[in-house]
């Protein structure tokens, strides 16, 4: 009976992680939740009418990046003091359906509770809201359960309200609560069943950050050392490497805040590629930091730090280069194993950039709050392709399926060029 039982959960695993097509974007950063897409034939040129497939009218802005899995489009919509699930044909943009995610929207700084992106691994999809809900719906809009995380691990303590995004690995939902400005709570990450929302551990995170330092609005990350697996967290001045099954920390590198400054918090999501985690932090230092250590690996396993780097946009790498665009829109490119400057101080269209940027068809696709698209050329000279401006408001970041670009404004939700395979 015991060998059944176990037999059945490792099914039901499984049917919790089917592999993404190529053509999917399954999660905020993509399949891989690195930024990178491994999709050709991109659009290159856009504008309102020119190479845009269809425009979908939203009711207000998010942070959060649409998520597409084979014909259907999924969206965490704010609209007024609602958050609401939307399910979008993705070659018509007709609206399969809607429903509600809970009451107490509300805007803090840029973003509002709609911030979190949507997960799914082809058969369920999960939204989280910055209010702390958690839902989980097959793709017919059935809702198959719901956790009010502040309700059962008390109020969420950050400055500027919650944004990170769930992470999905081995039939868990992976959730960060890092915090501190306005609480003295701990923080703490948080594993979910993905079947059925239990609580399968809840891990605190202890730092000696002050004051708003310990807030942190990453998304957590899955670095792989060897046959090891691990959740990857920055913020409260350090980064940390988690045991998926437990819990447990087994690795923690300080260095993110190295003058202890009060204000630090942390807001662009860490990139992982080949065994390294390349962590920001408030715009210096920026740490790659080795994963698989064990204990305190600040000085063991730091392979490289560099002084300049983004505070809001996420960094991507391909392994070989890294590529730091600024909030002002200032580009850094670095060689991703040395740390060694391949070309910097580089300015694109002048703007304020919170998005993060996208790597694919050998090319980068950076979005700022104008709602203009820039195109770099990736690789080792610096070179602008084009500049395509929307024209509305923008922070979410571009997500990337069969061949076109998902863009998402205040005003709407854009799907530009054709679709590779129909």
């Amino acid at each position: 009976m015991k060998l059944v039982t176990m037999i059945l959960r490792s099914l039901s695993l499984l049917a919790l992680t089917l592999p993404a097509s190529p053509a999917d974007w399954p999660q905020w950063r993509g399949p891989g939740g690195n930024g990178i897409s491994t999709e050709r034939g991109l659009p290159v040129r856009w504008s309102q009418t020119e190479n845009v497939t269809w425009r979908l009218p939203m009711p207000a802005w998010s942070g959060s990046t649409p998520v597409i899995w084979g014909e259907t489009v999924f969206l965490n919509v704010a609209d007024g003091g609602n958050l609401e699930a939307w399910a979008v044909g993705r070659n018509d943009a007709r609206i399969l359906w809607k429903k509600p995610l809970g009451a107490g929207n509300y805007k803090a700084n840029k973003q509002n509770m709609s911030s979190p992106s949507p997960v799914t691994d082809g058969k369920t999809v999960w939204f989280m809201t910055g209010t702390g809900l958690v839902k989980a719906f097959d793709f017919s809009g059935n809702e198959l359960w719901t956790r009010d995380i502040q309700k059962d691990y008390g109020k969420f303590g950050l400055n500027f309200g919650y944004g990170a995004s769930p992470l999905l690995h081995a039939g868990g939902l992976f959730i960060p609560v890092l915090h501190g400005m306005k609480t003295d709570d701990p923080s703490y990450l948080l594993k979910l069943d993905a079947a059925t929302g239990k609580t399968l551990w809840k891990r605190e995170r202890p730092t000696t950050a002050v004051n708003e330092s310990p807030d942190s609005y990453i998304t957590p990350q899955l670095l792989r050392t060897g046959n090891r697996y691990e959740v990857v967290l920055s913020g409260g001045d350090c980064v940390t490497g988690h045991d998926p099954a437990t819990g447990e920390e087994l690795w923690r590198a300080w260095g993110l805040n190295p003058t202890s400054d009060g204000f630090y918090r942390i807001i662009a999501s860490p990139a992982v590629f080949n065994g390294i985690v390349y962590a920001p932090t408030r715009v210096r230092p920026f740490l790659a930091v080795r994963g698989g250590g064990k204990g305190d690996v600040s000085k063991s396993h730091v392979a490289w730090t560099f002084d300049n780097g983004p505070d809001v946009p996420s960094p991507v790498t391909d392994g070989e280069l890294l590529y730091l665009p600024t909030d002002k829109g200032i580009m850094w490119v670095l060689d991703a194993k040395t740390g060694q400057q391949v070309y910097g101080g580089k300015r694109i269209r002048p703007a304020t950039y919170s998005s993060s940027p996208v790597l694919a068809d050998g090319k980068l696709y950076i979005g700022n709050e104008e709602g203009t698209v820039v195109v770099l050329r990736a690789g080792r000279e610096f070179e602008v392709l084009a500049e395509n401006a929307l024209g509305e408001y923008m922070l979410s970041s571009p997500a990337i399926s069969d061949g076109q670009i998902f863009l998402r404004t205040d005003k709407a939700v854009y799907c530009i060029g054709r679709r590779a395979r129909p």
